[in-house]
């Protein structure tokens, strides 16, 4: 029974530690989805011509998708604001 106890202790301490790699790898996913989506703002910001402005658009909406979509998995996660 020894062999069995101290393989559950193995898989649980591996689910916690896939667990808290998850957690970061969505904690660094969110705050990079975050500075593109800065970044888009800023190019729209300064788009001069129509074709720069329509492009800054497509560019800023596909950002704010994407930090939208990060952030609904970090809250399926339940990682909060304060964790992030």
């Amino acid at each position: 029974m020894g062999w069995w106890s101290s393989w559950r202790r193995e898989t649980a301490g591996d689910r916690q530690a896939e667990r808290y790699d998850e957690s970061w790898e969505t904690f660094l996913e969110v705050r990079k989805a975050h500075a593109e989506w800065e970044t888009a703002y800023l190019m729209f910001d300064e788009a001069t011509g129509q074709d720069q402005i329509d492009y800054a658009i497509f560019i800023l909406e596909a950002a704010e998708r994407k930090y939208q979509i990060h952030l609904k998995h970090a809250k399926s996660l339940g990682l909060n604001r304060s964790q992030m």
